[in-house]
């Protein structure tokens, strides 16, 4: 089926709203939420209710908590995200450094106490659409990544994003990564859909690659040994960068705000205590190092020389990061999300639960 986004939205507020959520923080989850699976990242989008319901049943998620500011400086600040979802703190974050980049030049803001806020580029979009560069970080709760020459993962799949606002007629360059090959939740993507992952993704205790989806969402979500493997591979020259920018990913988005670091906090850690998650969140304005028409020219170039390559594809054409999720969101809302029967049982059953309607509706009719 694909779903219209209207009821993908109206599912996942009235399922926040029935968990307790404040209207706000509900409304502003759901508009991140739906905007991700526009976007055709279908493993940050509706299919985390699953994830968010346990946190919740275990006591770990405060859904009803308010972020707020704990500490503010002129260029930074710190966000406390009174342990409920990550969305409503890290909008609050990236806009507060928004403003602060406009009035200094730079906003640097954490984010502490938090939980799973999504896809980073939404946040990093929130910055180019204000017309400043945006840069987000985040650490994770999951241990997924294999780093290279490892056996066992240590880290999590933490997220880099950046957006660059362009000139009129010009989108935003948008980057939006995991730090490893693939986010931990694309597996659970894959194995909801039945079908065989790409070899590279996922290894076994002894390095192999797995590429059954099944087997392969038990390495990633059920603590075996084994895992995902870094950028650039297990044992490939380029696997080292992925581990690496992990690391730094975590030691912005946790360690410099107060986050947890889940190989620790494992050994302490009680089945209802919060995940601690943190995130951090760069707004950059041009305007602090040249007159804005200036800058903007000078990106605009480059992006038309970029897509002025020639292809090795000319059915392909050369496409900057950023634009295959923009088309995604394109044809996504003329023909719907696409939400397999997997996930309806799934989304029906947390609805059930819940104690509200099921209303995903299907595009088509």
């Amino acid at each position: 089926m694909n779903a219209t986004h209207d009821s993908v939205r109206a599912q996942i507020l009235s399922i926040l709203t029935a968990w307790g959520s404040p209207p706000q923080n509900a409304e502003t989850t759901a508009e991140v939420m739906v905007e991700t699976d526009l976007m055709g990242v279908d493993s940050h989008g509706i299919s985390m209710l699953m994830a968010y319901e346990e946190m919740l049943k275990l006591g770990q998620l405060r859904i009803a908590g308010q972020p707020r500011v704990v500490r503010d400086f002129a260029a930074t600040a710190l966000v406390d995200g009174a342990d409920g979802l990550g969305h409503p703190a890290a909008v609050m974050a990236m806009k507060l450094a928004v403003e602060k980049a406009k009035t200094f030049g730079v906003g640097a803001v954490g984010v502490v106490n938090s939980h799973h806020f999504g896809a980073a580029g939404y946040y990093a979009r929130i910055a180019s659409d204000a017309g400043v560069i945006g840069m987000v970080t985040s650490s994770t709760r999951g241990i997924l990544m294999v780093p290279t020459r490892a056996s066992e993962p240590v880290l999590g799949t933490n997220p880099i994003a950046f957006a660059a606002p362009a000139g009129p007629g010009h989108k935003p360059v948008v980057l939006d990564m995991a730090t490893t090959t693939v986010a931990g939740n694309k597996v659970k993507v894959y194995h909801l859909n039945d079908k065989p992952l790409p070899e590279g993704w996922v290894q076994d205790e002894a390095g192999r690659p797995v590429t059954d989806s099944h087997v392969a969402n038990d390495y990633v979500f059920k603590r075996k040994e084994g895992g995902i493997t870094p950028v650039g591979g297990p044992e490939s020259l380029g696997g080292h960068k992925g581990y690496g920018l992990a690391l730094m990913a975590h030691i912005l988005g946790g360690t410099l705000v107060g986050a947890s670091f889940s190989p620790l906090r494992n050994k302490s850690q009680r089945p209802d205590d919060p995940n601690n998650i943190g995130h951090f969140m760069l707004a950059v304005d041009p305007r602090a190092y040249r007159d804005m028409e200036e800058y903007t020219t000078d990106l605009d170039a480059v992006i038309d020389v970029l897509h002025g390559t020639a292809p090795t594809d000319p059915a392909k054409p050369v496409l900057l990061p950023g634009e295959p999720e923009e088309f995604s969101r394109a044809k996504r809302m003329a023909e719907g999300i696409p939400v397999p029967e997997s996930l309806q049982k799934l989304i029906r059953a947390i609805a059930e639960r819940a104690g509200v309607p099921y209303v995903l509706k299907d595009a088509e009719g």
